[in-house]
């Protein structure tokens, strides 16, 4: 016996890893049905649906559930937040566009044709040796997005509210529970029945180091010590009226671009500001097992012009990494990643400059504790080389990423408990090689993922604009293979450009 009539789920819901039609019926939700289904509605579902549109798959058999309005809208905040407004430029190659398949015309071609000049050509031609890799600006890659997102459609597939969980439905497929939003009427829950989901879901939430997250549960101060990824303007307001100390802790592009804001705040506004910039690997120089792969560093950072090797997308390390597994692919993982930076011409004379003032000073150490100081300050405790020393500041800002746990995320928890789902070797969603999450199949549909939580597969740039499309071809292709969507073969392909090229719709 089950409870009928509630629009909700039951106990009983809750507890099965399978669900018939008949027990979902019994619950009073609203059951909606299509084909296909992509949770998370960022730039990994708009990349995988426009894939299947252009492939040939009609709008009305895809549904996008997203609590989110558009695409490219988390992005943005997170790259508004760390320091890179939408005219400043990203760490994304030329070719990499999320809104175009084909990579063709790139970025720079198109700012080229836009501006009526020929510097992004020849700046592309000039990388690495004679000029910094050549990125876009952010405001150019979310203009594109919202033109491809008008083009095939996206709107009209997509269902505001947030996600519960996804189970397997007996007799194959899935079932995925949204909670619209408040005051939408209908029912509480609605169920999406469907053959075929996508997880794109992103990353599952900001992670502080053990320090930071000690000291703001114990003082219940959210304003001094801040995460990059967190809105911080307020940082950079006070330092333009008063002298102050920040310290930095990080390594990679973020603390980069958060080096950067300071350093021309202080030039552009003669400020005094201090940075004590604290590393826990501090890199000194060309590092790496081979020395035909050693990566550049120094002065604490290692750099690297993308987040891996370009093979990765498309080479040798891409065909080497679908071929390891278990402990034979985490050691591979281990040895191309690590956190890294461009090597910015622009920042790099900043901080020389900064070194042989006094004012900006990178160290090595492991900060062990942070609590309150005098008069408002914040003291970090850090041990190094030389001992434990303190450092007071005003404000730190926390730049070691994104990456937390995937179980804190409510999906991709339920999908490990009740789903079948694995982890890889990195402790994220274990995948096939075409993305589909192991252990899900359901009858004749399929599962997949993409996107951060997928990091440690078989395939390693998952969390990159083309990394996305990597995935979202391997995904049409499966899907073309189970008979879903139409082969997007050369004669399609061609098609499908020359009408992107156009501007008209699929």
């Amino acid at each position: 016996m089950h409870t009928a009539g509630t629009g909700d789920l039951t106990p009983e819901l809750i507890n099965r890893p399978q669900w018939d039609d008949e027990l979902v019926a019994g619950s009073g939700m609203a059951v909606r049905d299509v084909s296909f289904v992509t949770v998370g509605g960022g730039i990994g579902s708009f990349v995988t649906v426009d894939y299947l549109r252009i492939a040939g798959v009609p709008a009305d058999q895809i549904r996008v559930l997203s609590n989110i309005d558009q695409p490219w809208q988390t992005y943005e905040y997170l790259t508004r937040v760390s320091q890179i407004p939408r005219t400043e430029r990203i760490r994304s190659d030329s070719s990499s566009r999320p809104d175009n398949i084909w990579g063709f015309p790139s970025y720079a071609l198109a700012e080229a044709w836009r501006d009526r000049t020929l510097r992004p050509l020849l700046h592309v031609l000039g990388e690495p040796l004679f000029a910094d890799y050549w990125t876009p600006r952010a405001g150019a890659v979310f203009a594109s997005l919202e033109r491809e997102s008008s083009r095939i459609g996206y709107p009209e597939m997509q269902v505001n509210g947030v996600v519960r969980m996804v189970r397997r439905r007996v007799g194959g497929g899935y079932f995925t529970v949204l909670t619209p939003p408040a005051g939408s009427g209908g029912t509480k829950r609605v169920v999406y029945r469907s053959r075929f989901v996508h997880l794109a879901v992103g990353y599952p939430g900001l992670r502080f180091l053990p320090d930071l997250q000690a000291f703001r549960e114990r003082y219940g101060d959210f304003h001094h010590v801040v995460n990059a990824y967190e809105p911080h303007e307020h940082v950079y307001e006070y330092l333009k009226t008063s002298p102050g100390t920040v310290v930095v802790r990080g390594g990679g592009i973020v603390a980069s671009r958060v080096l950067q804001r300071l350093m021309d705040d202080r030039e552009r506004h003669g400020l005094s500001t201090e940075i004590v910039h604290i590393f826990r690997t501090f890199v000194t120089g060309a590092h790496g097992p081979h020395l035909w792969s050693r990566r550049k560093g120094g002065h604490g950072f290692a750099y690297q012009g993308f987040n891996y090797p370009k093979s990765v997308w498309g080479g040798q390390l891409k065909a080497k990494m679908r071929r390891l597994d278990g402990d034979e692919r985490a050691a591979e993982y281990r040895r191309m990643g690590g956190t890294n930076t461009p090597k910015r011409r622009r920042w790099q004379r900043q901080m020389r400059a900064g070194r042989s003032a006094g004012w900006y000073r990178p160290i090595q150490g492991t900060v062990d504790q942070v609590r309150p100081g005098p008069e408002n300050s914040l003291v970090s405790v850090v041990t190094g080389q030389g001992g434990t020393r303190e450092i007071e500041s005003a404000y730190v800002i926390d730049c070691t990423g994104l990456s937390a746990d995937i179980a804190e995320h409510r999906v991709l928890a339920d999908l490990l408990e009740h789903g079948g789902a694995g982890r890889n070797p990195l402790g994220r969603l274990e995948v096939e090689r075409h993305f589909e999450v192991k252990g899900t199949a359901s009858g004749d549909g399929a599962l997949y993922a993409s996107g951060a939580a997928t990091l440690g597969g078989y395939f390693p740039g998952v969390d990159t604009f083309l990394g996305l499309q990597v995935a979202a071809q391997e995904i049409t292709d499966d899907l073309s293979r189970r008979g879903f969507a139409p082969r997007l073969g050369p004669v399609r392909s061609t098609a499908g450009w020359i009408r992107w090229a156009l501007g008209r719709p699929v």
